[in-house]
């Protein structure tokens, strides 16, 4: 076992991962919902390690964790799978992960980072040959808002981060995500891809099909909308979409047509009552 592991390990026991969804977001890759292994590359072998734990619902729980700051010169890489960026304009990773404080690491001096580096690189298709970090593109720098410390690992409490990168344009049809380590002591506990949409919905007695934002986040995208059964333009119905996945800007409306009115949001055939007259003819 690592120097990392005996670290992580006992921390990461009681762990609870919550896992939740929005419905302007498609995920395109969510590590804890992934039931089987994830098949992520390391190189070298010896550098970051898969670790699975299991949450309180029996569900697996992928951790990659790395933590070899008593050597210099660290370069140990990560590589997710090839990764369908499907409708997706721009994209979205959610990484939360644990860090070291390194002053509370003993006998550690310059060798030991706290940061590491999260990289791209666009492909049409999977491939098989052997990666080259050159070829990635670099998203940013990652730091820990909060770092654990050895009380913390005493107290079994573990300090979650939650970092969002933003990625695009995308133009090919998929990507690779990597990782760079360079020294730091970190458990990656969960990575969450998606892209943002304008979500179908029903306004002003017309519908609106889901709707993917620009890239560009100043610029809003008109959809015309198609009015409901039994109702018809009044003025054009109209939304825009806007880069967060919300609708913004309602024009226009449908009216429902002669013989129906409006009742939560359809419109519903009118009932007519038969009138019945009856007169009394009295003889005289």
């Amino acid at each position: 076992m690592s120097f990392g592991n005996r670290f992580f390990l006992s921390l990461f026991l009681g762990i609870t991962i919550s896992r939740f969804s929005r419905c302007n977001q498609v995920v395109l890759l969510d590590t804890t919902s992934v039931l089987g292994e994830l098949g992520w590359k390391t190189y070298p072998i010896n550098g970051w390690d898969a670790i699975t734990e299991m949450d309180e619902h029996n569900r697996p729980i992928h951790t990659f964790q790395v933590c070899n700051v008593m050597e210099p010169n660290q370069n140990n890489w990560l590589r997710s799978n090839w990764i369908s960026r499907q409708a997706a304009q721009k994209i979205y990773v959610e990484l939360r992960f644990t860090l070291r404080d390194c002053n509370s690491i003993p006998w550690v001096s310059g060798t030991c980072k706290e940061t590491f580096n999260l990289f791209y690189h666009e492909m049409d298709e999977a491939h098989g040959v052997k990666f080259k970090p050159s070829q990635y593109t670099k998203i940013d720098t990652i730091a820990a808002d909060e770092s654990f410390t050895q009380m913390d690992l005493g107290d079994r409490i573990l300090k979650l981060n939650t970092e969002v990168r933003e990625v695009g344009p995308m133009t090919k049809k998929g990507f690779y995500l990597a990782f760079q380590d360079i020294g730091a002591c970190i458990a990656l506990v969960s990575v969450r891809v998606y892209y943002k949409k304008c979500p179908f919905t029903l306004m002003n007695l017309a519908s609106f099909p889901d709707t993917v934002p620009r890239v560009d986040s100043s610029s809003l995208v008109e959809v015309r909308g198609a009015c409901i059964d039994h109702a018809e333009e009044r003025d054009t119905p109209k939304l825009f979409c806007g880069a967060d996945g919300d609708w913004l800007v309602p024009l226009g409306r449908c009216v429902c047509s002669v013989g129906y009115e409006e009742i939560d949001g359809s419109c519903v055939g009118k009932c007519f009552e038969p009138i019945f007259s009856i007169s009394l003819l009295h003889s005289l």
